[in-house]
C-alpha cells in the first residue's frame, strides 16, 4: 500500500483519531487539514444500520445546500415543444430536443454534470442508460430529475444553486459533498446542517435501530475527521 505523503502526514496529525468531534469541530478541521493547492470539495460520509438489500431500506433523495457547491454546474435539459422555451429561459446549458442530440451524447458527449427530462422525452432519454447511468446522469423521478415543463425553471436553478443527490450504496454508506475548503466555517456549517437534515427527513420505514452510525467529514485527499453521530444528528442553527 502506498505511503502518505509528508503534507497527508501533518495534517493527520492535528486530527485524534480516538475523538468523536461536534459538528463544528469537524467543519473547522476539515478546513484546516485540506492539504491540496486547489480549492478542495470537502465531502461527508455517512455509514447507516441500513441493508441496501431490503426495499424498505433505500434512502434517494436530494437536498439543495443553502451556500451552494462552489461550482459552476452545467445543466443539460430532455425537451420538447414548450420546454425547450423554458429550458432555455431557465438557464440551462444545453436543450437536448432532437434525435441529433441523442446521437451527440451515445456518442460520447457528457460535458454537464446534471440532466433532467421533461416525461415525454424520457423514451428517448432512457436509450441513454448505457451512457449516462454509469456517470449518474440518468434522469430519474425518485431523484426530481424528470419534471414537467413548467417546473423545469426553478429545478434547473435548484441545480445550478447546490441541487446534491444522495443514495444508499451497496455498503449502507452515503457520500455528498458539501462545499470547498474555501468556504467559511459558517457556510459549510449550515450546508453540513441542511445535508443531515435531509437524511433525517429521508429515513425509509424499514430502518432499524441507529439509522445513522458514523459520520465522517474529509478534504479531497485529507484525512477523514470523526463527527459525533448524534450531535451530527441535532445540530443547531449556527450561532456566533
Amino acid at each position: 500500500m502506498a505511503k502518505h505523503g509528508k503534507k497527508f502526514q501533518d495534517a493527520a496529525k492535528k486530527v485524534d483519531r480516538s475523538v468523536y468531534y461536534s459538528p463544528r469541530e469537524a467543519v473547522a478541521l476539515a478546513k484546516e487539514t485540506s492539504i491540496t493547492k486547489f480549492d478542495s470539495t470537502i465531502e461527508i460520509h455517512i455509514n447507516t444500520s441500513l441493508d441496501p438489500r431490503q426495499a424498505d431500506q433505500l434512502v434517494r433523495d436530494v437536498v439543495v445546500l443553502p451556500n451552494g457547491l462552489g461550482k459552476t454546474v452545467r445543466v443539460l435539459v430532455f425537451a420538447q415543444g414548450e420546454g425547450v422555451a423554458l429550458a432555455k429561459e431557465g438557464g440551462a446549458d444545453y436543450v437536448a430536443d432532437s434525435d441529433e442530440w441523442i446521437k451527440k451524447i451515445q456518442d460520447g458527449f457528457t460535458d454537464f454534470d446534471v440532466a433532467i427530462a421533461t416525461p415525454d422525452m424520457m423514451a428517448k432519454a432512457g436509450r441513454l442508460g448505457r451512457v449516462l447511468g454509469p456517470r449518474g446522469l440518468m434522469p430519474n423521478p425518485k431523484a426530481g430529475t424528470v419534471v414537467p415543463a413548467e417546473d423545469l425553471p426553478r429545478v434547473i436553478n435548484e441545480a445550478k444553486a447546490g441541487r446534491v443527490e444522495f443514495r444508499l450504496d451497496k455498503s449502507a454508506n452515503l457520500h455528498a459533498p458539501i462545499g470547498k475548503s474555501s468556504f467559511s466555517e459558517k457556510a459549510l456549517y449550515e450546508n453540513l446542517l441542511a445535508f443531515m437534515d435531509a437524511v433525517k427527513k429521508a429515513k425509509p420505514s424499514g430502518a432499524k435501530g441507529a439509522y445513522v452510525r458514523k459520520v465522517t467529514l474529509t478534504s479531497t485527499m485529507g484525512p477523514g475527521v470523526r463527527v459525533d453521530a448524534s450531535q451530527a444528528q441535532s445540530m443547531p442553527v449556527y450561532s456566533d
